[in-house]
Parts: C-alpha cells; sequence; structure tokens
C-alpha cells in the first residue's frame, strides 16, 4: 500500500515537472525570436526598440489558486483551457509607437499564433493602467511530440512599466484595498506618464526627421563627389566602414 502510495505520489510529479516544463520552453522560445528580433535592430538600424524584457513562469500554487477561484476543473486539460498566463513575457519599449511595431512583428511570424489582444494603451482600465496584452501560442517542439503553448505577452512603454510596478506594490501592501484618495493620486499619476509618453513620442518624431534631412544631404554630397571625382572609389568606402566597424 505504501508503495503504491509513493509510486502515485512519484508520477503525479513527474506529470507536473513535463506540464510546467512545456511552458518554459515556450517562453524560452518566445525569448529567443524576441533576442533575433533585437539583434536585427543593432546590425541593421540605428535604433532599437525593445529596452529590456523580463519573463516569469507561476508557480504551481499559483495556479491552483487561480483555478479555485475560477471554479474550474483539477485537471491539466482544464488548466490549459481556463488559464493562458502561466508564462508570462513582459517587453518594455521607450515610445508608444515602439508597442505597436513589435506587436506587428510578432504578428508577422508564420509559426505563432496570436489569440487575444487587448489594448489598454487606447482604452487604459479604470485604474489608469495602460500596456498592451497578447496571447500568443508557442509551438514546443520536445522528442515525441509538438504542442501549442500560450505565453502571456505584456508590451509597455518605460513609463507605464514605473506606474504599473508602483500599483503592483501598492495594491499588495493594502491587501487589495487601496484607500480611495490613493487611488485617485495613481490615476492622476497613470494620466501623468500618458502624456509624458506623447510627449517624448513628439520629440522623438522631430529628432527622427531632423536625422533622415540630415541623412538626404550627405547622400547628396556624397553623389556630388562621386561625379567630379572618378577616382572616388566605392569598394574602398565599403572596406573603411568594415574597418570602422560600422558593419561589424
Amino acid at each position: 500500500m505504501v508503495m503504491d502510495q509513493m509510486h502515485k505520489m512519484k508520477e503525479m510529479k513527474n506529470q507536473i515537472t513535463r506540464f510546467m516544463m512545456m511552458y518554459k520552453f515556450a517562453l524560452q522560445e518566445l525569448e529567443t525570436k524576441i533576442e533575433i528580433l533585437k539583434e536585427e535592430f543593432h546590425l541593421l538600424h540605428a535604433y532599437n526598440p525593445i529596452e529590456h524584457t523580463s519573463s516569469r513562469l507561476k508557480s504551481p500554487k499559483s495556479i491552483l489558486e487561480k483555478l479555485y477561484r475560477k471554479q474550474s476543473e483539477l485537471t491539466f486539460s482544464s488548466i490549459r483551457s481556463n488559464i493562458k498566463d502561466i508564462a508570462g513575457l513582459r517587453i518594455t519599449c521607450s515610445f508608444i509607437s515602439d508597442i505597436y511595431r513589435i506587436s506587428d512583428m510578432l504578428k508577422n511570424q508564420s509559426d505563432l499564433n496570436i489569440l487575444e489582444i487587448k489594448d489598454y494603451i487606447k482604452k487604459p482600465k479604470p485604474n489608469g493602467y495602460q500596456s498592451l496584452h497578447m496571447i500568443i501560442e508557442v509551438p514546443v517542439f520536445i522528442s515525441d511530440r509538438v504542442q501549442n503553448i500560450c505565453v502571456e505577452v505584456q508590451i509597455r512603454t518605460i513609463a507605464m512599466d514605473f506606474w504599473a510596478s508602483l500599483e503592483h506594490k501598492i495594491y499588495y501592501k493594502y491587501h487589495q484595498s487601496i484607500p480611495p484618495q490613493l487611488l485617485e493620486e495613481l490615476k492622476e499619476a497613470a494620466e501623468s506618464a500618458s502624456a509624458l509618453d506623447q510627449k517624448m513620442e513628439r520629440l522623438h518624431n522631430e529628432i527622427e526627421a531632423i536625422k533622415e534631412e540630415r541623412e538626404d544631404d550627405i547622400g547628396d554630397e556624397m553623389i556630388r563627389l562621386l561625379m567630379n571625382n572618378q577616382s572616388f572609389s566605392i569598394p574602398g568606402m565599403l572596406l573603411d566602414l568594415f574597418d570602422e566597424g560600422e558593419l561589424k
């Protein structure tokens, strides 16, 4: 009898490990895709829209608590169907436009399946929270099968992330019962963060416009030099760029 119970406990532990393992692998797969996008921008563009990323896996305890709140069955299939944020990836950007740029990049990944998008930027939550949430199905290839696993992706600016972090700390400090006055101040802070994001976006666009204008002027000057100086060497220019590390 004791041996049977031990065997069942060991088998249950193995099932939980296999279940959580798939979410861990899905998260790693998505993180790799983001790193590739970051590297692409680093090599081919003078600007990278991704400031930093962070990831997390819900603990089995948190999963069970959420399953209980949803009043769902205590089975692995029920967990997969009812809890879509076991694996979470947060992407932090400098500007609001970057959020939608990264979202579009993920949509264009042919092996990813976008199940849901919640835009809390265009329509913030009542407390002022802003972010773009995506539920993405990621194919995980293991030795004996392929399984699609859900990952929640949150994309937000630095200002949005700072506000959300503060709100989260206050939320738990007051045991989910925040005083009305503090709630109002948090909402005002969210509006201030949103105004800052919009101002920084305008400044960024103005800087980019000036930069493009200067690059056009430089391009025109290079064409003039080429036309007036037949000894001007394009291959030599490329070699100089490699030597300076521009194309490394």
